[in-house]
């Protein structure tokens, strides 16, 4: 064998060997079976305390791929508040595509993990089963940040969604991007958009 084929034989092992994982990446998150909205479904962070209407992340989402976003965040809600307004604000939209981003008011007021993580369970779901996609999106969890991360990297795996760990990773330490000790600005608002959009767009190509 020269090495011009040899080459060309490791080229497309390599090429082979991309195309399975990512195919193989892409098998673990359930895909949208139905629906024909995005719902961004959480508390402050989602509702966009800290900073004018539409520097919200759902907002400067939106603006970056081009499809209307649904803001279903109310400021304060913990799991168990936003479980009880679940069906209206989100299965009620008919929804594609769900972004849950909930857990930090429960850490705040110590709220049991088990508790918490029942509720974000039922959530995903009831849009599993309404047929939508789900992007997980993780939140510190002070006295049980360790617990948070190891359940919530279980939950996305059980329920095969899409799954984006510790969205405040590096605002805090930056006040260029914060309003406060919790609530980015409008730049730090658009730091967590950007990271979610290109999962939002691979979704929305089923």
């Amino acid at each position: 064998m020269n090495k011009r084929f040899l080459f060309g034989m490791l080229f497309f092992a390599v090429i082979g060997c991309v195309i399975f994982l990512v195919l193989q990446s892409r098998s673990h998150v359930a895909v949208p079976q139905s629906g024909t909205t995005i719902v961004v479904f959480g508390d402050s962070l989602v509702e966009g305390i800290g900073v004018e209407n539409g520097s919200d992340f759902p907002s400067q989402l939106e603006k970056m791929i081009g499809v209307p976003i649904i803001n279903a965040g109310v400021a304060g809600d913990t799991t168990a508040e936003a479980l009880k307004r679940f069906d209206a604000d989100v299965l009620g939209q008919d929804p594609k595509i769900v972004i849950i981003l909930l857990g930090g008011n429960d850490a705040l007021q110590n709220v049991s993990p088990d508790t918490t993580f029942a509720h974000l369970e039922t959530m995903i779901s009831r849009s599993r089963d309404h047929g939508a996609g789900v992007i997980l999106i993780g939140v510190r969890g002070g006295l049980h940040n360790t617990e948070y991360k190891q359940r919530f990297k279980e939950l996305a795996r059980t329920y095969e969604t899409a799954y984006l760990p510790d969205i405040h990773k590096g605002l805090f330490r930056d006040k260029e991007l914060m309003t406060d000790t919790v609530h980015p600005n409008a730049s730090g608002y658009a730091v967590i958009a950007q990271r979610i959009a290109p999962v939002v767009k691979e979704m929305l190509d089923y």
